[in-house]
C-alpha cells in the first residue's frame, strides 16, 4: 500500500507539468494567431472568450472577438507581431489557470496617426480545462509604459 501511495505522489508533479505545458500551448497558440492576423481557426479559445484591448475596448464571445481582432489585423496591425518574452502560469484550481505574459510588439501606427515603436505589453489570460482541452476564456492586454 505504501509503495502504491509513493508512486502516486511521485507522478503528481508530472501531472502538474503536463497541465502547465497544455496551458502554455494554448497561450502560445494565441500569439501565433496574432502574428498571422488571426486568420485561422481559434481552437485555443473557448466560445465564451472575452478580450480586453489596451485601450479598454471589450469583446464578448469568440466570434465577436475574432471579428474585431481580424479587422484590426487587416488594418493598422497588419504585419505586426507580438513575441513572448516571458510567461508564468499559476493554477487557481485543477481546471483553471492564470497566465501572465510579457511580450514585445513590433512597431505600428494606430488609427489616430500615432506611430508606436517597439512596445512591451503584459497580457493576463484566464485558461480553463474543458472537455476538449485547455481554452482561453479571458485575456486583457496592457501596454507597459517604460520610465523615462
Amino acid at each position: 500500500m505504501f509503495a502504491l501511495m509513493a508512486i502516486m505522489m511521485l507522478s503528481l508533479p508530472s501531472l502538474s507539468d503536463d497541465r502547465e505545458a497544455e496551458v502554455r500551448t494554448a497561450i502560445q497558440s494565441f500569439y501565433k494567431a496574432f502574428d498571422e492576423g488571426f486568420t485561422g481557426p481559434a481552437d485555443y479559445a473557448a466560445e465564451d472568450w472575452n478580450h480586453i484591448s489596451p485601450s479598454g475596448g471589450r469583446c464578448r464571445g469568440r466570434e465577436a472577438t475574432l471579428k474585431e481582432v481580424r479587422e484590426v489585423h487587416k488594418s493598422f496591425l497588419k504585419g505586426t507581431t507580438d513575441t513572448i518574452e516571458k510567461m508564468d502560469v499559476r493554477f487557481a484550481s485543477s481546471d483553471v489557470a492564470v497566465g501572465s505574459v510579457v511580450s514585445v510588439m513590433s512597431p505600428f501606427t494606430s488609427p489616430d496617426g500615432v506611430t508606436h515603436g517597439t512596445e512591451r505589453h503584459i497580457r493576463t489570460f484566464v485558461v480553463v480545462k474543458r472537455d476538449d482541452g485547455w481554452r482561453i476564456i479571458q485575456d486583457q492586454n496592457t501596454t507597459i509604459v517604460e520610465p523615462h
